[in-house]
């Protein structure tokens, strides 16, 4: 029998089959080959009565993240906010870097609308190609819209402190409302540390992950590979990657660079390219590190 797993608490793995959620362990063999179930996976089940029953095999995955610990997410669903807390580009598109990477489709959700319209954040990701939308959680602006894009598919909701993730969620099912509570309290927010993630069926048919702040987001063992695709994880670059003068091109300064071209003619967003920089050199010294390492 398959299913998904909907919760990992405790050494235990809450998997619904369509049927029942059954209480399962995981088989010995994980351990010895260094693989975790996760939040998310499509897993073989073996029952065993009860409500119980044995992980026996977890079936491939479209992706995976470190913290929070889950796996076969369709979209990042990024809270931002104009208003306090105001949220800086920066973490939006380092976050959406990790995504591209991972597989993963993202929606900028600026929430606090009610407050402020957020005009500056609007205007750099729905010019750079991201499905952007203001919503409030206090008025319910946007809410409608915000269940049709997240129908059907497993989202994972992040945002810095304070944006209001648990408000969405509660305004968008309040069935939700005392889950958002557990959720929030097992999380640990503010403490940065994951200790329980659950995957939520709301009643628009959507599943949804609500995640830490973008503090948690895990990137240590992506560094690597996210430096040597780095480029390609800002997709409004992508028409101009190979129109560049030089092979090997890093878009950060040299003469010839389409990227740059783009970004002096308007067609990149300032602010992203910024972060592009930024990011840039973030990476560089720990691969100039592993590589000395070698």
């Amino acid at each position: 029998m398959t299913g998904r797993i909907q919760k990992a608490l405790s050494g235990f793995y809450y998997v619904d089959t369509g049927e029942e959620v059954l209480t399962c362990r995981a088989r010995g063999k994980f351990r010895k080959e260094g693989i975790s179930p996760l939040v998310g996976d499509q897993a073989e089940v073996r029952l065993l009565g009860n409500g119980e029953g044995f992980v026996e095999r977890i079936l491939p995955r479209r992706n995976a993240f470190t913290r929070p610990a889950v796996a076969n997410i369709d979209q990042l669903v990024i809270i931002a906010s104009g208003a306090i807390p105001k949220t800086d580009p920066f973490l939006i598109d380092r976050v959406a870097a990790i995504a591209a990477l991972k597989g993963c489709q993202v929606l900028v959700l600026l929430n606090k609308c009610d407050l402020d319209r957020a005009e500056g954040l609007y205007e750099i990701y729905q010019a750079s190609g991201f499905p952007t939308l203001r919503v409030s959680a206090e008025t319910g602006e946007g809410l409608e819209a915000l269940k049709e894009l997240i129908a059907g598919k497993l989202s994972a909701f992040t945002g810095n402190s304070g944006v209001g993730k648990s408000s969405i969620l509660n305004a968008l099912d309040p069935a939700f409302q005392l889950q958002v509570g557990e959720v929030s309290a097992a999380l640990g927010r503010g403490r940065h540390t994951t200790r329980h993630v659950e995957l939520h069926r709301l009643s628009c048919g959507a599943e949804v992950v609500d995640s830490p702040g973008f503090s948690s987001f895990e990137t240590t063992e992506l560094n690597l590979e996210l430096k040597s695709r780095l480029p390609e994880t800002f997709v409004e670059f992508t028409p101009y990657l190979e129109r560049c003068r030089f092979v090997g091109c890093s878009h950060t300064k040299e003469k010839g660079c389409a990227v740059l071209e783009a970004l002096k003619e308007g067609r990149i967003q300032k602010s992203r390219h910024a972060s592009y920089l930024r990011l840039y050199e973030e990476l560089k010294p720990l691969q100039d590190w592993q590589e000395k390492k070698k």
